[in-house]
């Protein structure tokens, strides 16, 4: 079975489309049928953008690969400053 991969504003109009299924009294397994996702990506998907809106999701996204750029730059640079304070101990 192939991956699919959704964006966060597929994932947003997914669970709005939930929320209106059990709106209108469906179960959850009816519910998670019409929508096409399993129940684990379901709590999965409302753990994280539950409540959100699609600019929001956007805004985070773009917080997370920031967040991730900046981290590997700090790493780089402490591993470059672990090096430096090495070679002038002039233990190497």
């Amino acid at each position: 079975m192939s991956r699919k991969r959704f964006t966060a504003e597929d994932i947003i109009n997914k669970l709005r489309e939930a929320e209106i299924f059990l709106g209108q009294g469906l179960s959850v397994e009816e519910m998670l049928r019409k929508i096409e996702v399993s129940g684990q990506t379901y709590y999965r998907w409302r753990k994280e953008y539950g409540g959100m809106r699609v600019d929001q999701a956007r805004k985070l996204k773009d917080v997370e690969k920031e967040n991730a750029r900046l981290k590997k730059l700090v790493a780089d640079l402490s591993l470059d400053n672990a090096i430096l304070k090495e070679a002038s101990k002039g233990n190497y």
